[in-house]
């Protein structure tokens, strides 16, 4: 073992790392995180709440090896280098693997980097540090918040909707989605007509009446305007203006994942695993390097390394027309400015040079990650943008044109952003101020109600309230998908009758906290809690002694909803059937479970094994929740006797215990005995 441990999250992060660091650094993973909140104490939170919210920390489970392994390692080393992700869940699984491996304060430090480059890497182990406890506090705050929440209305909603699950930024994105559906219900369509004059080379549209705007409701109105119109027109003005047409800055994690789904059709779960590959690390031709920077972020900034760089390659390759200004990042609220956006590693590892090493799907997401990040330090595009204004009988029509002077940063982006240019006769060139149309028409329309959300424009409106953070939104969204909140149509979210059901009775219950302000709050107080501005258990302390009450109120004003009759009663005790909803979807069965389990249409046949030696009831073949096989008493939960290996009806001749086989051998159920 090389005297310096350094563990990470990723294995294959491990291994690109390992190589930069050399011969006197062992490199290892801890696969992620290796604690969680246990499911002990009070509705299982796993939290001491009468004691400050002391949270009750387990390993999780099959990560005892990894926990083991991880010890033996860090004892054998002189220092141990913690060096998870550059954000505040990052810290707090250092923090986690600080505790459990129980490191002392003088032989550890922690390493942050926003790239996995053999520079950025040597250079973060030349500036540790010690963990921030601050960063610490607000995630495990967060994580206790999303525990109490999520298991209180969890239970709820099982107990009371055909529900499975509810969350703190899980509820508020379904509330979203379910209050446009209702905007669309309420919405009234409205006939509206439009009339066009065409020219040779252009056409405008009628928007003003002595100078007015005009609506025109209904055909009887545009067939009178039509009869007071003539094919001759007067040139009222025409206006020409310079414009400016700025780039974007580089991507944030929400950015990203919109202009993933609305270009290039990835989900935003597709999109950060696609992203996460890109930042661990690719093998290229003659080295393994990350090619982009950590892909979980909200802030805009550019580093000055990056930004010389890029300069230095716009001047070389388009000119020094071509270079432009850094965007500057305007801090807004729960913007957390820790690392930079996501950019190239570097800006001569052009998408080209490394497309035969990636996935198509992989050169996708970098190309355009590649082009976002050089567009944003180039140079703006410039357009003359002409408005002629044409009278005909104090009827006023619009024309608008536009044309591009210099193409600035469309020069690498144009592929990403609508640039029609619609060029307009030189009107200056006109002998008379009347030109003639060749037609005038009406056309009928309707307004139409507010979209849908797509993935990306839910995205983007949790952003922009301020809901959840970057990080959270594909996890977010893939909850509310698998568990049947909402189905997703043309690439739109509707929301199903059990999503309407929650939102609505959580609403009923918990306006005051499932809403949009207070989640948005309460990402500033976790905001606050990384800056050492507020006690994290204080502000614990405060939202569940509102919180809990609540919950009360709502078990006890909440009926219980009952399960749909089928009209059929059960064939073995003549109680209703009932259609009820399991792990694979709704099955029929009777409505006087657990007395009598009748299913109805059962494909699973109950295979009975021996006698239950216990209470005289049938040990039969049953299945746990992950699909293992297992044999218990059908008397369950009066009878709990249960064994992991088959039972034969043979007893122990040593403890009378029974007999199991077990890989082709029989052996004794409790003691050592082998037949």
């Amino acid at each position: 073992m090389a005297k310096n441990l350094v563990i990470v999250e990723s294995p294959s992060k491990s291994k690109t790392i390992e190589k930069y660091l050399g011969k006197e650094y062992t490199v290892v993973s801890s696969k992620g995180h290796i604690r969680d909140l246990s499911t002990r104490g009070k509705f299982g939170f796993g939290v001491d709440i009468e004691n400050q919210f002391k949270p009750d920390y387990v390993i999780i489970k099959g990560k005892k090896k990894v926990v083991d392994e991880l010890k033996k390692a860090a004892n054998k080393a002189d220092y141990v280098f913690l060096a998870t992700d550059p954000d505040r869940e990052g810290e707090a699984i250092s923090w986690h693997l600080y505790d459990a491996l129980d490191l002392k304060e003088c032989n550890y430090e922690r390493v942050v980097f926003n790239e996995i480059t053999k520079d950025a890497i040597i250079n973060a182990f030349k500036n540790p540090r010690k963990l921030d406890n601050n960063l610490v506090n607000s995630q495990e705050t967060r994580r206790i918040l999303d525990r109490i929440i999520g298991f209180r209305l969890s239970k709820l909603v099982q107990s009371k909707t055909d529900g499975t699950s509810a969350g703190r930024v899980q509820s508020v994105a379904l509330k979203l989605i379910v209050d446009r559906e209702r905007e669309i219900e309420k919405f009234i369509t409205e006939e509206y007509w439009t009339i066009t004059a065409n020219f040779k080379d252009f056409e405008a549209e009628l928007f003003n009446y002595n100078h007015k705007d005009i609506k025109i409701k209904n055909e009887i109105e545009a067939n009178d305007i039509l009869n007071k119109l003539s094919n001759a027109f007067k040139i009222e003005s025409v206006e020409k203006k310079t414009k400016n047409k700025k780039s974007r800055p580089a991507y944030i994690t929400s950015t990203l994942q919109q202009d993933a789904s609305n270009k290039l059709g990835y989900t935003a779960k597709k999109t950060m695993t696609i992203a996460q590959k890109l930042y661990e690390g690719i093998e290229l031709a003659d080295e393994t390097v990350g090619l982009i920077t950590y892909m979980r972020t909200d802030s805009t900034r550019l580093s000055y390394e990056f930004v010389k760089n890029t300069y230095e390659y716009i001047e070389a390759k388009f000119g020094k027309e071509y270079l432009g200004s850094v965007k500057i990042n305007k801090k807004k609220d729960n913007v957390q400015d820790a690392h930079e956006a996501i950019r190239p590693t570097s800006i001569n590892r052009d998408p080209l040079s490394v497309k035969p090493f990636l996935s198509n799907d992989e050169y996708k997401l970098y190309k355009i990650i590649y082009d976002r990040a050089l567009a944003s330090l180039m140079k703006d595009a410039k357009t003359d943008n002409t408005t002629v204004i044409l009278d005909n009988n104090n009827y006023q029509f619009k024309a608008t044109g536009q044309t591009i002077i210099f193409d600035g940063y469309l020069k690498v982006y144009k592929d990403y952003e609508e640039t029609t240019e619609k060029e307009l006769p030189p009107f200056d060139t006109y002998q008379s101020k009347v030109i003639v149309s060749n037609e005038i028409k009406k056309e009928q329309h309707f307004t139409k109600p507010p979209a849908r959300y797509t993935e990306a424009k839910l995205i983007k409106e949790m952003e922009e309230l301020g809901i959840g953070r970057p990080s959270t939104y594909s996890k977010t969204i893939d909850n509310i998908k698998t568990r049947g909140y909402v189905d997703v149509i043309e690439k739109k979210f509707v929301p199903t009758s059990i999503g309407t059901e929650i939102t609505d009775k959580l609403k009923e219950h918990f306006s005051h906290i499932i809403n949009v302000e207070y989640t948005a709050n309460m990402e500033n107080e976790l905001d606050k809690i990384s800056e050492g501005e507020m006690v994290w258990n204080e502000m614990l302390d405060k939202f569940y002694n509102e919180f809990e009450p609540s919950v009360q109120k709502a078990f006890d004003a909440m009926p219980k909803k009952e399960a749909e009759k089928t009209g059929e009663d059960c064939p073995n005790c003549s109680h209703p059937l009932v259609i009820r909803k399991g792990k694979y979807g709704e099955f029929v069965a009777c409505s006087n479970f657990p007395t009598c389990k009748y299913i109805k249409g059962g494909t699973k046949e109950v295979i009975e094994v021996i006698d239950c030696p216990n209470c005289g009831g049938k040990i039969v073949e049953k299945r746990s929740k992950k699909g293992k096989v297992f044999y218990g008493c059908d008397n369950y939960p009066t009878c709990k006797t249960a064994y992991w290996d088959k039972p034969i009806e043979e007893k122990c001749p040593e403890c009378s215990s029974i007999l199991v086989t077990k890989n082709k051998k029989i052996k004794c159920s409790s003691c050592d005995y082998e037949k």
